[in-house]
Formats: structure tokens, sequence, C-alpha cells
């Protein structure tokens, strides 16, 4: 049995300490949930399932507490989970597992993250030491072998030969897309005043040139900023998608593999490859694709290392003007994805994004 995105919503994308850090983790989640199932022609008792990737909170099962501020019936469980930054994406495969394998016919999944809102951390000690503050969580068990994300963005730059001025030129390009199609998008529901993501604005080489540097020829300007945001996907069976007059858009595929921890900027890359194969498909025969810009030189090496076309690659631009909600973002590219499918007509639609850890997530959608 097949699966199907009856429709997708998120919310507007706010750098960190910015126009939606009033919002509770809930409160960002629950309306996008509710404009998402509007948007399919369901209703909250129709739902079965959500599932809501985030990586910063506190705990607590927020998908539980997202679906109760949402309206929906207290029969709705709530699954959080945590893949980092490709968690939104792996929400969606997920759900798409659960419909295909009979579970469920209905299932909300994607991602919320308020950096702004998140909790404080402490690392706590055996010996009786005071606690210390954290702000990244070890993604190995070896410490050599777990770079500051930066730092290994750097050091993939470095490996790839991939210049600044090529840095520098795919963010710019980013926010020169985002600008031009941020007007009216219907993937946006507007919350907290915001109608469209805050942080797009006219990129330039001279502004690239002036930007801080964070590590080697990584600086302010080619890495995506700490965000708040959410994105859902309404996830259906092929009997609930019979009687909607929303556009479907059909779950092909998709994967989530392991890589090198030290690098892993470019794991998506035989996520996608793994994904294409799996289905008879090759990078030729993707028409729109959503890259995660966690940092530019990621999104660089992911389309080189695929042999995607840049031509088809994030039209409206990525997370570098966006902003980088960490646990959301992976839907928000799916989300973008399906929308893009619906405008350009239809074909065969690629998101993919990369996770500390050395973790990459591909979803393949056809419309």
């Amino acid at each position: 049995m097949t699966s199907f995105i009856a429709s997708a919503c998120r919310s507007p994308v706010a750098p960190r300490g910015g126009g939606l850090s009033a919002m509770a983790l809930h409160e960002l989640a629950a309306p996008v949930i509710r404009a998402a199932l509007r948007g399919a022609g369901l209703s909250p008792q129709d739902v079965d399932e959500v599932i809501l990737s985030n990586a910063l909170g506190g705990g607590g099962n927020p998908a539980r507490i997202a679906a109760l501020a949402a309206g929906l019936p207290e029969h709705v469980a709530g699954l959080s989970t945590d893949r980092q930054c490709a968690g939104g994406l792996d929400a969606i495969l997920l759900a798409a597992m659960m419909v295909q394998s009979g579970h469920a016919d209905v299932v909300v999944a994607g991602g919320a993250e308020s950096y702004s809102r998140r909790p404080l951390r402490l690392r706590t000690f055996a010996d009786g030491r005071a606690p210390e503050p954290y702000d990244q969580a070890p993604f190995t068990p070896w410490p050599d072998r777990d770079p500051e994300m930066a730092l290994a963005a750097a050091e993939l730059a470095r490996s790839q030969g991939i210049s600044r001025m090529a840095q520098d030129d795919w963010a710019v390009a980013s926010h020169a897309k985002a600008l031009a199609q941020s007007a009216g998008s219907s993937e946006i529901l507007p919350l907290a005043g915001l109608q469209t993501d805050s942080f797009a604005r006219a990129l330039s080489p001279g502004l690239c040139k002036r930007a801080k540097v964070i590590s080697g020829d990584i600086t302010a300007a080619n890495a995506a900023v700490a965000a708040d945001g959410a994105a859902f996907c309404v996830v259906v069976s092929p009997r609930v998608a019979a009687r909607l007059t929303s556009p479907l858009v059909r779950v092909i595929g998709g994967a989530t593999r392991g890589g090198t921890p030290e690098c892993p900027g470019v794991a998506p890359v035989v996520a996608i490859q793994s994904s294409l194969a799996r289905h008879g498909l090759s990078a030729a025969d993707i028409g729109t694709a959503e890259i995660m810009e966690a940092y530019a030189v990621q999104a660089i090496a992911c389309v080189q290392g695929a042999k995607l076309d840049p031509a088809v690659v994030n039209r409206g631009g990525g997370a570098l003007a966006r902003g980088h909600p960490i646990g959301a973002s992976g839907a928000i590219n799916a989300v973008r994805l399906y929308h893009e499918l619906i405008r350009s007509g239809g074909g065969t639609g690629l998101a993919a994004i990369a996770a500390a850890g050395g973790l990459g997530t591909a979803l393949l959608l056809g419309a």
C-alpha cells in the first residue's frame, strides 16, 4: 500500500530572539497542525497519530502536548522523536510507514523547534563537582570524533576544495530566491504578526566579505542562523485520499543513513543515492529538490556528490535565507517540496538533510 501527503503547512521562520520568541513549543506547533488538517479537508477526529520532531526541548513528549493544544481527541497519543536536524524528515517517513503498514489512516507528522525558549542544559558529575552548562550535546561516544558543527563544515570546505567565494555566492542566491518567492506563499501560516520568513535580505558579495568568520571559510553569511519554527504534513492512506479534494503528492520512499561522524555534511549523499536506487531512479529524474542549507558548503557538497542539477535545487531559497529551527528544518523542506511540486505541475521531488553525528535523510515525493 502506498501513502500520500494531502496537505503541508509551516509557520514563518524567525531567528532566535525574533518574532516567534514569545511562543512556547506547543504554541508554535498547534496552529500549524490545525491549518494542515484544514488544508486536507480533515477534522481533528480523523487523526490517528501525531509525530513531532524536536531536538532542543526538555522532554515531556511535546507531540502529545501539541496534539492536545491543537484540539485533537485525547486518544491521539503523540510520538516525539529526536534525530536532530534530520528529525522532521524522519517523522514524515515514519508516518508513511505507519500508513503503508495499515496501522493508521491519517498521521500528522513534522517538527517544531524554539531556539528562543529552549531549556538551559547542565552536565552533572559523579564526583560532586558543580554542574556545567553546555550548548552542543555529544553526538558520538568519542570526544575526538565529535567536532563542533562549524569546525566540521570548515573541514568539509577544505577537503573538497569549496571556496569561500563559492559558499558566499550560494548564500547570496539563497536570499535572492527567498525574497523573490516570499510574497503570498501558500505554504506559510502567519503567526505572531509574521507573514513571511523574517530573515531573508538583499545579501550582497560585499556584505559577505565583511561577515564575521566563525571557522575557516565558514562565516555568519554562509551559515544558517539559529531559529524558531514549525512544519507539518498530513500523511494519509489511499482509502482516505480517495475522498479528499486537496492536492495529493505520493510518498515514493526515502532513507536515513549514517556516515562518518566527523563529516556530517555529506551524509545525505548516501541516503539520496540509496533512495534513488531503491526506486529505479537517477539524479536526472529529480525535477525539484530541497536540500538543507545549514551551511552553504554542506548544500554545495550534497548537490555535487549526488550529481543533482543545481537549477532544480531550492528554487525558493533555503535555510541560509530562513534560519535553522533544528527539529523542524527537515519538515520545512518537505512542506516546501510539496508546494513546489504542485506549483510546477508535478514530477519527482527530493528533500534531503544532514544531521549531527554523521546522519543523512532523504525523502522522495511524486506528483
